[in-house]
């Protein structure tokens, strides 16, 4: 997730619902764990026949906020036990994603922050390498990374994977969280790329000599990296909505890396946050109308008079359709998923 600027002034605290069983007040950053294997929640056969397919989480058990130790009780009030781990093959097909991550931050510094929409984003990835090939082998980048969570489950599966955002206290925790889960979640750490890229500054990004052991140039861009970067066909995006003046940046490097190099598919998540407008006297999602004059639906699109065409298009995936993998969050009402394509073609009528 991007950051904003801020002032000298002491800044407020903001925290993600995701990190509500953290510990309060907690200053360093937190590692929270979140559990998923290749079978979605509550589907047929993922309780062994135990019945807790249906459970519902009511307490965590762990220190960390994540864990994937919870009392869940069934349809009836009785506790559930997992047995789950008891058996052999759903031990080898468990899996911990482990996150380091900040409990609470300021609004520049919310990539420190887990939140609801990498986790939906996550699951997204995780069951397209689950009943599909479609990322096996891919380059992706995600944009605005935070702390990396969705670029480190397509690891799993994806040929190399730029995980990209700003500021090096958010970097240097991405490429912790890198390290933390090569080994946990079985990919190489050498296809993971933790670069910076500005949205100020756009695409491409400022060329300069790499090296790993110098904090000063850990994450500069490379040519061979920027090259290796345009023949990307995915992108990622989680949480990037939030400031006007950030949408604006954004979508002005995505299209510049979606007209570079290979034909690129933006894969985006949001949580539509509602505050009260005096300008619109009523609660109103922030920044979302921004958010959703950057493209037309495909019927949008289809309708539009030659030569206004839009040069983005969308279409939003039905979450029906998105099982849910990872069990340590609630999705909500207000979660989406967009599917988004350039056209450059539509640039130059």
């Amino acid at each position: 997730m991007e950051a904003g600027g801020g002032g000298l002034e002491e800044e407020e605290q903001v925290m993600s619902e995701v990190h509500l069983g953290c510990p309060p007040h907690f200053s360093s950053l937190h590692v929270s764990r979140f559990s998923f294997s290749s079978r979605p929640l509550g589907a047929s056969g993922d309780d062994d026949g135990d019945g807790s397919g249906g459970s519902v989480l009511i307490a965590a058990t762990s220190d960390s906020c994540g864990s994937p130790d919870a009392v869940a009780v069934d349809k009836d009030g009785d506790l559930v036990l997992d047995r789950r781990r008891r058996n052999k093959h759903a031990r080898s097909d468990y899996h911990l994603l482990t996150i380091q991550h900040g409990v609470t931050s300021s609004l520049k510094s919310v990539g420190l922050q887990v939140w609801k929409a990498a986790l939906l984003l996550a699951d997204f990835v995780l069951h397209k390498s689950f009943t599909s090939s479609n990322f096996d082998g891919v380059t992706a980048i995600e944009v605005g990374a935070g702390t990396g969570l969705v670029g480190l489950v397509l690891a799993r599966v994806a040929g190399r994977i730029f995980i990209t955002d700003r500021g090096a206290d958010i970097l240097d925790n991405c490429l912790a969280n890198a390290h933390i889960n090569s080994s946990m979640l079985k990919f190489d750490e050498a296809k993971v790329c933790v670069r910076e890229l500005d949205w100020k500054v756009s695409w491409p990004p400022p060329v300069g000599t790499y090296d790993p052991s110098d904090p000063s140039l850990r994450y500069l861009w490379s040519a061979n990296d920027i090259e290796e970067a345009e023949k990307a066909t995915v992108l990622f995006a989680a949480d990037v909505i939030y400031s006007d003046d950030l949408t604006d940046l954004f979508f002005d490097t995505v299209k510049k890396l979606m007209s570079s190099g290979a034909k690129k598919v933006l894969y985006l998540a949001l949580e539509k946050r509602y505050n009260f407008s005096l300008d619109d006297l009523d609660v109103v999602a922030n920044g979302y109308a921004h958010f959703r004059s950057f493209f037309a639906t495909q019927e949008e699109h289809r309708d539009a008079p030659d030569g206004d065409k839009p040069s983005l298009v969308g279409k939003q995936i039905d979450l029906a359709e998105v099982p849910q993998y990872i069990r340590e969050y609630e999705r909500g009402k207000d979660l989406e998923i967009w599917e988004i394509e350039y056209s450059p073609e539509q640039e130059l009528q």
